[in-house]
């Protein structure tokens, strides 16, 4: 596919809030009740938060809608998306999304899109063959629609004749790869304006990546964090724990080869009898690297030194049965 030229100049990535190094996000849970979404995201609005991060996993809710929904209902809060998976929508329909919620929205939208989960995707019958060379036919295409160009393209996956965006929004979102992976990684920093890296997202994994990212032009990352903060540390590491369960599956390998206890992990995680006793066996001082936990000073400096690494945004991922008390307690980092 040939890239099209650009007469238009890219949106500039969201500023953190002032005498901040980077922005500060939360997640809203995928199966909050559906009563509790707006209330969620006004308070979250509400008590600070730089952005709030939906997620469009299957079978729960719709990216778009969930986004559109919480920008209706807040006053200035950025909204991302993370993330729409590629092989789920042509691409002129996912930027005409996009486009109406940063013409209704100006400045407020981020979006992520990637391969998606494997398994998810082939329950759908989505998965395509080559992964990377959809994400790449799709990157370029959508940024190039939403920077109001017309668009031809007859690559493996995007066909496109003359396809434009006939009012196209004076602040295009940033367009964030939601990969892991060196070759996927080479990609994003060539073909979007940067990356969403799923949690664990430690200081390690954020250096490491941007060493893939290299330097292309999409170096804006976006992590996610399990997070709990508590003026007990330790209350706060039980309530993260059963959130760190699944970490140690293949496919979160790239997460964890660059911390110093890589292999003392992977010895833990096969010695565990189920996940469960895994979570509880992690030392402390694992928790504290793998999650933003512990006191309002302590998550406070995990979330700086995530900054640090070149995390733009931290997005904390609320724990426990009680959401707002967690949303509430997250807010204390701010």
């Amino acid at each position: 596919m040939t890239p099209p030229t650009s007469q238009n100049t890219p949106v500039a990535p969201p500023a953190a809030a002032p005498g901040r190094r980077g922005s500060i996000g939360v997640m809203l849970p995928r199966d909050l009740p559906a009563a509790q979404v707006l209330a969620f995201a006004q308070r979250a609005d509400e008590l600070g938060f730089d952005e709030l991060w939906v997620v469009e996993d299957l079978g729960f809710r719709g990216g778009f809608a969930q986004a559109a929904a919480a920008l209706a209902v807040t006053a200035r809060i950025r909204v991302g998306i993370g993330i729409l998976p590629t092989g789920a929508r042509k691409v002129a329909y996912t930027a005409m999304e996009l486009n109406t919620l940063a013409e209704l929205f100006p400045g407020r939208v981020v979006a992520g899109i990637g391969h998606g989960m494997p398994g998810w995707m082939r329950q759908v019958g989505a998965w395509p063959a080559s992964p990377l060379t959809l994400l790449d036919e799709q990157a370029t295409a959508l940024r190039a629609l939403l920077r109001g160009e017309s668009v031809t393209a007859d690559g493996r996956y995007v066909h496109l004749d003359d396809v434009r965006l006939e009012t196209p929004a004076a602040q295009p979102p940033l367009v964030l790869a939601g990969v892991r992976g060196p070759k996927s990684l080479a990609l994003a920093a060539q073909v979007t304006d940067g990356v969403v890296l799923a949690e664990p997202a430690t200081p390690e994994y954020i250096a490491a990546t941007l060493g893939h990212l290299g330097d292309g032009p999409g170096r804006h990352v976006v992590t996610y964090d399990v997070a709990c903060v508590d003026d007990d540390a330790d209350r706060a590491r039980s309530l993260a724990r059963p959130a760190l369960e699944w970490i140690g599956e293949p496919d979160w390998a790239p997460h964890l080869a660059p911390l110093p206890f890589a292999q003392e992990f992977a010895t833990l995680r096969s010695a565990a009898t189920d996940r469960s006793a895994f979570a509880q066996a992690l030392p402390d001082a694992w928790v504290d690297r793998l999650a933003v936990v512990g006191t309002p000073a302590g998550a406070r400096a995990a979330i700086d030194a995530r900054h640090a690494a070149g995390a733009s945004t931290t997005v904390l991922i609320p724990v426990g049965a009680e959401p707002f008390a967690a949303l509430e307690g997250l807010a204390r980092v701010l």
